[in-house]
């Protein structure tokens, strides 16, 4: 048989096993030695491909794609740095748990370390940011080699989602020449392996374990639930009717799915604003916190646990060790909603006028992020999505300032929005991308975004010119690091601030927008912000709406909103006294 035969067989059962395991959506970024595998995937003609030039881009693409289909995408490149351009990705997603499968092609083994061109070490590229690494054997049409292609696609796709999401990594050595066959007879064959995985599906803690759990509970009477960032469809109604039997506060981060008006009742939206003061959080003692989920976007949660000897108990699907605070905590592992579900059947004795007072702390802080104004700050533009954001869609926001203000002024709502944000790794690079991967499902979506967040990631735009997405895209314009304005940085007055932090780029976006045929607006004032809004969820593709702010004025802005909370906050604290 030659090498052309053995090639085509080889990496068609290798395709036709993925999609049999459940792939598909499959992103590609051109390249020669990939050419096995990007033809073979396209002449299967059963996947969604997505072909993305710039590596990084695609990378963030892919994981946005498998945000939202909650499913493993495939990541397809040549060899070389094109496969290191892939690394930020793939980081976002170990952090996040977001399954991906990256191929990448590679030389052959005679051509490594010897000076040929586009031939890098790419064995464990990615080190230990990914669950799984394969150095892939060379093509044969064997059946053992055969069955062998076949078993690793299928272990690629179930190790990549279960039992905790994540990507995986298959290096795919090639010799020329790299052109399969697709005129000879079995391609695709037809022993696709149907084998059942039995994934962990659920939790039951055992009596003892309860127990211990409610001795430990025992005399304390100031709860606090937290849910963070989390993936879990069945885990927000759970976590909310545990609060309500508990009759505790139930800090709800903006990526928990939990600030909804069904539970206004214990949800506090509001907790950032109001622990942001140190004499507040010097004054609230807190005698235990169950956390589900990732640690929340808001600092004073972290400063909170940092600075008082709190019980902590988190809740994790897995063995993992997801505590900042680096203080000591209690572990439950295992199926989060299962989890919350026996804990709301523990019966304690608890103080009823402390979810009194976070209620009343709660509306208090919420009066004065609500406060009418005409000026358009950075805070409102997250008020005005809110405002006009069609139901049932998607609002993906970007790191740094945007998504700390969607956690300060995403109030309540009736509306059900997913609200989704890289932030696994925290970085800005890819949050266009990830967003347009988002897209992808057909659903609005709604970006907002920073200028620098923007500018860092442009490149992503390149899919708008070939794919039907509707993405409206917020862009926040304060001529650099907004959020560098709030840091120490800052204060100190340096002659340097402004070129190593502030970095203003003096970008005209109108001419960004034309380069990509995208709708432009920019805005100034609440009325034209929110017209510019409405418009844009009217119409399909992609539209760009600009909202220039002034870094110093939003600083001021901001802090004086916390200035009023703080006074306000201290009052309510002095009438519960006794509680606290």
């Amino acid at each position: 048989m030659s090498y052309m035969e053995s090639l085509t067989q080889y990496v068609g059962h290798f395709v036709d096993q993925l999609y049999q395991s459940g792939v598909r959506d499959v992103v590609i970024s051109p390249g020669s030695r990939s050419t096995p595998l990007s033809l073979t995937f396209a002449e299967y003609n059963q996947f969604n491909i997505w072909v993305d030039i710039d590596e990084r881009s695609a990378g963030f693409f892919a994981a946005g794609i498998a945000k939202q289909t909650k499913k493993a995408v495939v990541l397809v490149c040549s060899s070389g740095t094109a496969a290191a351009n892939y690394y930020p990705a793939i980081i976002e997603a170990a952090y996040s748990r977001i399954p991906l499968i990256v191929l990448t092609a590679d030389r052959p083994h005679e051509l490594r370390d010897v000076g040929a061109p586009q031939a890098i070490d790419q064995i464990k590229l990615y080190g230990d940011y990914v669950k799984w690494f394969h150095e892939m054997a060379l093509p044969e049409a064997t059946p053992n080699i055969l069955q062998y292609a076949r078993n690793h696609a299928d272990r690629a796709v179930h190790t990549s989602q279960y039992q905790v999401k994540g990507p995986v990594h298959l290096n795919f050595p090639f010799r020329e020449p790299l052109i399969p066959d697709f005129s000879l007879d079995d391609v695709w064959g037809n022993g696709a392996i149907l084998t059942q995985h039995f994934p962990f599906e659920g939790t039951q803690m055992s009596g003892s374990v309860l127990k211990d759990i409610e001795q430990q509970l025992h005399g304390r009477k100031r709860g606090i639930i937290i849910c963070g960032p989390h993936d879990y469809l069945d885990l927000a109604d759970e976590i909310l009717n545990l609060a309500e039997k508990w009759q505790l506060p139930l800090f709800a981060d903006p990526l928990s799915s939990l600030r909804h008006l069904d539970g206004e009742n214990v949800v506090v939206e509001s907790y950032d604003s109001i622990l942001k003061s140190n004499k507040v959080r010097e004054l609230v003692r807190v005698d235990f916190i169950v956390r589900f989920g990732a640690m929340p976007v808001s600092k004073p949660i972290l400063q909170l646990l940092q600075e008082n000897d709190i019980e902590q108990f988190i809740i994790d699907e897995d063995v993992t060790f997801r505590n900042p605070s680096i203080k000591s905590a209690h572990y439950i592992f295992g199926k989060p909603a299962d989890i919350a579900k026996q804990l709301a059947s523990l019966s304690l004795s608890l103080d009823r006028d402390w979810l009194l007072m976070w209620q009343q702390l709660n509306e208090s802080a919420k009066k004065v992020l609500i406060q009418e104004q005409q000026a358009l700050t950075e805070g409102l533009a997250v008020r005005g999505i809110q405002t006009v954001i069609p139901d049932e869609s998607i609002l993906f926001v970007g790191n740094s300032m945007p998504i700390r203000d969607v956690d300060t002024f995403w109030l309540a709502t009736d509306k059900t929005i997913n609200i989704h944000a890289n932030r696994g790794a925290n970085g800005i690079d890819g949050v266009l991308s990830t967003a347009l991967g988002m897209a992808t499902s057909g659903k609005r979506v709604t970006l907002l975004i920073g200028d620098i967040s923007f500018l860092h990631s442009i490149n992503g735009l390149l899919l708008t010119k070939n794919y039907q997405l509707d993405l409206t895209i917020v862009l926040i314009n304060n001529q650099g690091g907004g959020i560098f304005s709030f840091l120490p940085q800052a204060k100190e007055e340096s002659p340097h601030y402004e070129m190593l932090f502030g970095t203003p780029q003096s970008v005209e976006f109108e001419k960004v927008a034309a380069v990509y045929d995208i709708d432009f607006t920019s805005v100034e004032e609440w009325s034209a912000y929110l017209h510019a809004l409405e418009n844009s969820y009217r119409q399909q593709g992609v539209s760009l709406i600009e909202v220039k702010t002034d870094r110093n004025e939003n600083v001021n802005w901001h802090q004086q909103k916390w200035q009023f909370i703080e006074k306000h906050t201290l009052t309510i604290l002095e009438e519960y006294r006794n509680v606290y």
